[in-house]
């Protein structure tokens, strides 16, 4: 079976965002989507009050109803399924990530057990999902910019791999962001600096040389700004269509599940922001 678009609804408006971007990415990959939308165990119909149970089942039918209407609409020849599994959201969507190609989430749900909260479900499924994740805070189209972050790591190989794809499937420029902080006042300029900057720049073409010649059709532009990575993604993505960073960086310690750039990323990023690992 294809591995399909995962994506998480609760209903909320920011879920139903992460919808519409999920099943966006499943047909320009001709993938099918795969609605989950996560009962708590304390919804459970088996029990004995079955007027309860009726509503809560009314209820949350009609949200992966409205969810199926919504891609139907838009993408009438697109293959999707929903589900409504019952347990801990994080550990549901965990499990689906698995044979998953993508997972999508919205940054914030309605709040309450079941929801896609930032911070707790998100940031779990982002820190341990073997597979691309993709949280959908703004939604943003008609740039035609993926930015991604580098920084030699595995963790920002794999990501540059997979903004390749990205700007290749979208015919998007990809805007390479190699951000570094150099050591004294930035009022001083010296020779040695001047080399540091040399250095950083012909790191940077050396990452993305591979890549270039498997994607030859991609527009590439180079930045190696000089202030820190957090500060220089946030505000690539403010013109951006897709931020992708990796998990976790050269920076963090090795048993980190989420690095502190990907984490920050998560609240400030502009755009939808794509984590991603490397394959096991």
């Amino acid at each position: 079976m294809t591995d399909p678009i995962v994506v998480g609804v609760d209903g909320s408006g920011r879920s139903l965002r992460a919808l519409v971007w999920a099943a966006h990415e499943a047909a320009l990959r001709r993938l099918p989507l795969r609605i989950i939308h996560v009962l708590p165990p304390a919804r459970s119909y088996a029990t004995t009050e079955q007027g309860r149970a009726w509503e809560a089942s009314n209820r949350d039918r009609g949200v992966a109803a409205e969810a199926i209407a919504i891609v139907q609409a838009a993408h009438p020849d697109l293959e999707v399924t929903s589900v409504l599994p019952s347990g801990a959201p994080a550990a549901v969507l965990l499990a689906e990530a698995e044979d998953a190609h993508t997972v999508v989430l919205g940054a914030k749900g309605m709040g309450g057990f079941g929801s896609l909260l930032l911070g707790s479900v998100a940031s779990q499924v982002v820190g341990h999902a073997p597979c691309p994740v993709v949280i959908v805070n703004h939604v943003t189209i008609g740039h035609g910019r993926i930015v991604v972050g580098t920084d030699g790591s595995a963790h920002a190989q794999a990501a540059l791999a997979y903004a390749f794809e990205q700007a290749s499937l979208r015919g998007a420029q990809l805007q390479a962001v190699h951000a570094w902080s150099r050591p004294g006042p930035r009022a001083e300029v010296s020779t040695a600096q001047d080399a540091m900057v040399k250095e950083h720049r012909q790191a940077l073409e050396e990452w993305l040389a591979p890549l270039r010649e498997e994607h030859p059709d991609v527009e590439v532009v180079e930045q190696v700004p000089d202030e820190s990575p957090v500060t220089a993604l946030a505000r690539a993505s403010d013109r951006a269509d897709l931020l992708v960073v990796g998990s976790r960086g050269l920076g963090g310690f090795h048993g980190l599940a989420l690095g502190s750039v990907s984490h920050h990323l998560l609240q400030f990023s502009q755009c939808p922001l794509a984590v991603i690992r490397p394959r096991a």
